[in-house]
């Protein structure tokens, strides 16, 4: 499979406060990668260094198989770009905006921004300044969406956007994912990168500290198990097994209420040498594993 992003060792400063450091991190084409952490870890800053829009301390990234310093020009042709703080020229309507864009990419997408501004429920022939900050998104959404690029980069796109407009959001998402593109979508919005992306990048202070598959990150989440016992069971049995982060008494001390990381083999194992009457597991989500992440680089 090609290669649509490649980050070997890049690393930005702001004099002496680093952006990002030392990212190393392939994006494979026909991918949804999301890109995931808090406010200021350095996602923003990331995208910015990929479109040439920041140059890097040091360290290289290759996009669609071009250099992003001497290819920028080809690449920007071939990528939508949502940046997190879209300007726009306040006194046009985002018709003609849109089409103004559109010239500087020698493009007709005439077609294509009703068929997306229908879609989004959004007015094109409204000025710009009027709009509200979900309409304003929508725009931006348009923007990148507008010629069907090879690589969407996305920072932060749903804000903003009411619920029903954010189910459109990710069902064009999962027509770029058919149609074989590429997306890089940075977000600290849990469930919408649960959603959309096939594999997860957490960056944290300004570095990657993982990428994994959402099934595989969530397999590691904490899962929540109510076990009811046809006698009283000690809560102490399960609380030193691998991975239990805690085991209570419930149900009069017939049952065992415990939050449990990775795999739950010697839970039930465990659980299985008293006669259970009930058994409920909540499954772990990506917010939990999240979480988790961060806790564990807390406690390092």
């Amino acid at each position: 499979m090609a290669i649509a992003i490649e980050a070997v060792g890049l690393t930005k400063f702001y004099g002496d406060a680093p952006g990002i450091i030392d990212l190393n991190l392939e994006v494979m084409t026909g991918e949804i990668f999301g890109f995931l952490g808090p406010n200021g870890a350095g996602k923003s800053t990331t995208i910015r260094t990929f479109l040439d829009l920041l140059h890097p301390s040091s360290g290289t990234v290759t996009i669609l198989g071009h250099d992003s310093r001497d290819g920028s020009v080809e690449i920007r042709q071939r990528t939508g770009y949502l940046p997190g703080d879209l300007s726009m020229y306040e006194d046009m309507t985002a018709r003609e905006m849109l089409r103004y864009f559109s010239s500087l990419r020698n493009v007709d997408t005439t077609a294509r921004v009703d068929e997306l501004a229908g879609r989004l429920q959004l007015d094109l022939d409204v000025k710009i300044g009027s709009y509200s900050s979900g309409n304003r998104q929508k725009v931006g959404i348009v923007q990148a969406f507008m010629h069907d690029p090879e690589l969407l980069i996305l920072d932060e796109p749903s804000t903003g956007l009411d619920p029903l407009m954010q189910q459109e959001f990710y069902q064009m998402i999962d027509e770029v994912r058919e149609s074989g593109r590429t997306v890089f979508l940075s977000s600290h919005i849990l469930p919408e990168v649960e959603r959309t992306a096939d594999r997860i990048g957490i960056v944290r202070n300004s570095e990657l500290i993982t990428v994994q598959t959402v099934d595989d990150l969530k397999a590691k989440a904490r899962r929540h198990f109510q076990i009811v016992f046809a006698e009283k069971v000690s809560p102490d049995e399960f609380s030193g097994l691998p991975g239990v982060r805690s085991a209570v008494s419930s149900h009069d001390g017939y049952g065992v209420d415990i939050l449990i990381e990775g795999p739950v083999d010697g839970l039930l194992g465990k659980a299985a040498e008293h006669r259970m009457e009930n058994v409920i597991s909540h499954e772990g989500d990506l917010e939990e594993a999240f979480l988790a992440f961060y806790e564990a680089d807390d406690a390092a």
